[in-house]
């Protein structure tokens, strides 16, 4: 049996699916994966099915009712875990906007570098990002900047959502106790764990903009990341100071498209 389970929450994945899946199962390290399926329409979860029967014991799918969020659907996934045994659990989107290859770099942060939680990071070289939008760009690396000077973490990718945790992390942390979603689930598990005075390391990525499907971000996302890093750790006169950014119009950071 494998020790890592990838985690990857689908929605509308069609395109992408059966080829993340095969990509990581070709890796020279034993991965299995776990799909949170969110009642796609269309047709995701046939198609990890009737994979399944080519992957037995490697590939599982738990279904949901509905879209119920990134952040549920981790934190689903993270139980499964656990509850299952593994010792390394990763987190991943499916349309290949992180590289399957980086999942063993994650690996070896956690397992032979003495890392707690390993982020895929875009900005600790600098700006790893293709495709993206310029102001999306900015609005991503500047959200990093702007949760690193609330929270005080020293992390350059705090928004990222390409991880390994160790097994004692997902067992430390309060998983019912969290409640955000999208970028906020990403800035709130990173910061509790940096909380608990776990090591959180940062491996160098270049995150590429997905090709099929579309992007699930949205302006309310973007509103909920800004409360939650408040609530990690905000003193008043930074809330007055930065609420312009909550009323902004998201298409003006993100572009259109």
């Amino acid at each position: 049996m494998s020790d890592s389970l990838v985690i990857i929450p689908t929605y509308n994945e069609k395109e992408n699916i059966e080829r993340i899946i095969r990509k990581v199962f070709s890796l020279e390290k034993e991965f299995h994966i776990l799909i949170i399926e969110d009642n796609s329409p269309d047709g995701t979860a046939a198609i990890v099915k009737k994979l399944m029967k080519e992957f037995p014991d490697r590939l599982f799918i738990e279904e949901r009712k509905g879209k119920l969020g990134l952040g549920t659907a981790y934190i689903h996934g993270f139980k499964w875990s656990l509850k299952h045994g593994y010792g390394y659990t990763f987190e991943m989107d499916a349309d290949f906007s992180h590289n399957p290859d980086d999942l063993i770099r994650l690996y070896n942060a956690c397992a032979n570098e003495g890392g707690d939680v390993a982020i895929g990071s875009r900005y600790i070289t600098g700006v790893n990002v293709v495709n993206w939008p310029m102001g999306r760009v900015l609005m991503s690396y500047y959200a990093s900047a702007y949760v690193r000077f609330i929270t005080r973490m020293k992390i350059r990718d705090t928004t990222a959502g390409f991880k390994c945790y160790k097994r004692k992390v997902l067992e430390t942390i309060d998983l019912d106790s969290v409640r955000s979603d999208g970028y906020a689930f990403q800035i709130e598990l990173t910061y509790l764990a940096f909380k608990h005075g776990f090591r959180v390391t940062e491996v160098p990525i270049i995150f590429r903009e997905r090709i099929h499907g579309y992007s699930k971000i949205s302006r309310k996302v973007v509103r909920e990341a800004f409360w939650i890093t408040l609530k990690c750790h905000a003193p008043w006169r930074e809330i007055w100071h930065h609420l312009p950014f909550l009323f902004r119009d998201y298409d003006e950071f993100v572009g259109k498209g």
